[in-house]
């Protein structure tokens, strides 16, 4: 079957997906968008997540059927014509980005709850990041960047 979506603004289409193919796999196998991260393929770690319709999801529970006439941020869509978005530029700076495998979920996840709360709490910004495994980093250096993302 054929999948038209919009992704990151721009009207796109995959050919030849089969009935249970799921988004990350258009996204990443099909239109080469390779952020979002395949890694354990049931919804658990985050790594997949991306923006359907401007509300966070992983890309691997979504068929990509789901998908069809509906809008896909990833986090390659997130920078501005200016350079990197403020939460990407937040964890460069603060050294949240290790082997950067969990990286773009988390990033995903911090704009998003920026989106909704501009000035989150160490609680909010926990409870935020409580659907991404990070492997490497502790988790410290990512609460820095929300903070500096945030502007504290």
């Amino acid at each position: 079957m054929r999948v038209n979506l919009t992704v990151n603004g721009e009207d796109r289409q995959a050919d030849d997906v089969w009935p249970g193919e799921s988004l990350l796999y258009v996204l990443r196998e099909r239109l080469g968008l390779p952020g979002a991260k395949n890694a354990c393929e049931q919804g658990e770690c985050g790594s997949c997540t991306v923006y359907l319709d401007g509300t966070p999801v992983c890309a691997c529970l979504v068929a990509a059927g789901q998908a069809e006439h509906r809008d896909v941020r990833t986090v390659e869509g997130l920078p501005d014509a200016d350079g990197l978005d403020p939460v990407q530029q937040a964890f460069l700076t603060a050294g949240a980005v290790q082997c950067g495998f969990c990286t773009p979920g988390l990033v995903v996840a911090v704009h998003d709850l920026l989106a909704r709360n501009p000035v989150p709490s160490d609680p909010d910004i926990r409870e935020a990041l409580a659907g991404n495994l990070c492997r490497c980093t502790g988790y410290e250096n990512i609460v820095a960047a929300v903070k500096l993302a945030a502007g504290e």
